[in-house]
C-alpha cells in the first residue's frame, strides 16, 4: 500500500508511490489525459491520469469527478518545473470519498457580498489558504518572540464589570442579576499580573461595538497584549519595533509561496528592519499640515491622517506623545508637558494605519483617581485597579497589537474582513 503523504513534503518523496488525500481543486480534460488539480491543506498538486495506465473504474472516477469532490489520489511521485508547485503525481489509482454537487463558488469572478455569504466556503479559495496561513505564521512568531524574551503568557477574562477603552463601544450582557461586558482589552488585569511576574502577554479576541464600515474595522478581533514592570515609554517603543521587525522578517522567511500567491511585493516587508523613525504628535500635524490634512491640535488621527503619515516613511513610525484628552484615562503624563500623555501609536507604511497603541500607564495614585473622576467612570468597578498604585506600585508600559490589521498588512490586503476565518463586522454576523 502506497504511504498517504502530505502535498507540503511531497518533494521527500520523488519517484515514490504516495497516497493524497484532500480535494479537488480544478480539472482539464484532453480525452485521453486528465489533469486533475488536488489540494489537501498543505498545497496543490496536478494529478495526471493517463487511460492507458490505470484501472477503469479509477478512469471513471477521474472523468466524472467534480470541483470540491473529496477524492484519494495514489500515483508516483515526479518533479516536473512545469507543473504547479515543481511536481506532479502520475496516478495509479483515484477515488471519489464524496461526489460534490455543483459548486456555489466556481472558478471565477464573484461580488464580495455573495464571498461572505459563503464565507465557509470561500476560505479554500488559494488567496484564503495563503492569508490564513501568514496569519498563523504572524501568531507563531508573536508567541516564540514575547516567549523568547522573558514574557509569560496570562490569560485575561473575557466577560468584565467595567470599561477599559470607552463606554460607548462596549457590548452588554447579563451576568446573575448584573451588568457585564465583553472584553475591549485584557490589559488592566495585566497591569495586575505584571506584580507577580514582571513581563507577561495575553492573546485572545477582544469586542469593540464600534458602528464603522471601513476597510480597517472588525467588531471582533484578536490581539496580543504585553505589559511590562520597571519599563518607560522609551523601552516600550524598542520592545515594539523588534517585535514587528521579527514578524516580518519571519513572514517573508516562511511565506514565500503565500505571497506569491497574493502577489505581495516582498521587497517592501524585507524593509521593515529597525530603528523605526519617531516622530511626536506635534510633528506629525506639521506633516499632515503640508500634505493638504491640517488638524486642530488636541484631534485625533483618522484614516486618511495614518495613511499620510504612513506613506511618509518606508518603514512604521511610531507617533508619540497625544494630547492627554484624547487618550485613555491609564495613559501617564508627561511630567515636562502634563497636556500631554507618554503614549505611542505605530502606523504601518502604505496606507494600513495603526497597527499599535500603548504606552506609559499612570502609576501615581492621585493621577489615576483623578482621571477616573474625569472619565466619570463607576470608581467601585476600579477599586481592584487602584489597589495596583497603593501596593507596590513601579513606572510600567504595554501595548496592544492587532492581530488582523498586522496580517492585512503583511499580505498586502485591501479590506480586514479577509484576515480573520469568519469575520464580524457591522451589520454581518452570518456564517
Amino acid at each position: 500500500m502506497a504511504e498517504h503523504v502530505t502535498i507540503g513534503r511531497i518533494g521527500e518523496h520523488v519517484g515514490q508511490q504516495v497516497t493524497i488525500k484532500g480535494w479537488l481543486y480544478n480539472k482539464r480534460d484532453s480525452g485521453r489525459l486528465q489533469f486533475l488539480l488536488v489540494r489537501d491543506g498543505t498545497g496543490t498538486i496536478q494529478s495526471v491520469a493517463f487511460k492507458k495506465e490505470i484501472d477503469p473504474a479509477s478512469w471513471e472516477a477521474a472523468a466524472q469527478v467534480t470541483q470540491e469532490s473529496s477524492v484519494i489520489a495514489t500515483g508516483l511521485v515526479r518533479a516536473d518545473d512545469r507543473a504547479p508547485g515543481g511536481y506532479e503525481l502520475g496516478l495509479t489509482a483515484f477515488e471519489i470519498v464524496q461526489l460534490a454537487g455543483e459548486y456555489p463558488i466556481a472558478l471565477k469572478s464573484h461580488g464580495v457580498d455573495f464571498l461572505m455569504e459563503n464565507r465557509h466556503l470561500w476560505l479554500r479559495a488559494p488567496s484564503q489558504w495563503a492569508v490564513m496561513r501568514v496569519r498563523a505564521t504572524v501568531i507563531r512568531a508573536i508567541r516564540d518572540w514575547l516567549d523568547d524574551h522573558g514574557f509569560l503568557l496570562v490569560d485575561t477574562p473575557i466577560l468584565t464589570p467595567a470599561a477599559c477603552e470607552g463606554t460607548t463601544t462596549l457590548f452588554e450582557t447579563e451576568y446573575f442579576g448584573e451588568k457585564a461586558y465583553l472584553s475591549q482589552s485584557g490589559q488592566l488585569y495585566n497591569e495586575a499580573t505584571i506584580g507577580a511576574f514582571g513581563r507577561v502577554y495575553c492573546f485572545g479576541p477582544t469586542f469593540r461595538a464600534e458602528k464603522s464600515k471601513t476597510r480597517r474595522h472588525l467588531i471582533e478581533f484578536w490581539m496580543v497584549e504585553p505589559e511590562m514592570a520597571y519599563v518607560d515609554l522609551a523601552g516600550c517603543m524598542e520592545v515594539e519595533e523588534q517585535l514587528v521587525a521579527y514578524i516580518a522578517q519571519t513572514v517573508v522567511s516562511r511565506c514565500r509561496p503565500e505571497l506569491e500567491i497574493l502577489e505581495r511585493d516582498v521587497a517592501k516587508l524585507e524593509a521593515i528592519v529597525a530603528p523605526f523613525p519617531r516622530i511626536s504628535y506635534d510633528d506629525a500635524l506639521v506633516i499632515l499640515a503640508e500634505a493638504g490634512e491640517p488638524l486642530e491640535w488636541g484631534d485625533d488621527f483618522g484614516a486618511p491622517h495614518e495613511t499620510i503619515l504612513g506613506n511618509h516613511f518606508d518603514r512604521p513610525v511610531f507617533v508619540h506623545r497625544y494630547p492627554a484628552r484624547s487618550k485613555a484615562f491609564y495613559m501617564a503624563e508627561d511630567e515636562a508637558n502634563p497636556e500631554l500623555s507618554l503614549s505611542v501609536d505605530l502606523i504601518a507604511p502604505e496606507g494600513y494605519g495603526e497597527i499599535i497603541g500603548g504606552g506609559q500607564r499612570a502609576h501615581d495614585l492621585a493621577l489615576l483617581e483623578r482621571r477616573i473622576e474625569e472619565h466619570k467612570l463607576p470608581r467601585e468597578a476600579f477599586e481592584w485597579y487602584l489597589d495596583l498604585r497603593r501596593y507596590g506600585a513601579v513606572p510600567h508600559s504595554g501595548f496592544g497589537l492587532g492581530i488582523e490589521r498586522t496580517v492585512s498588512w503583511m499580505c498586502g490586503l485591501h479590506h480586514i474582513r479577509e484576515t480573520i476565518p469568519f469575520p464580524r463586522t457591522m451589520g454581518r454576523i452570518y456564517p
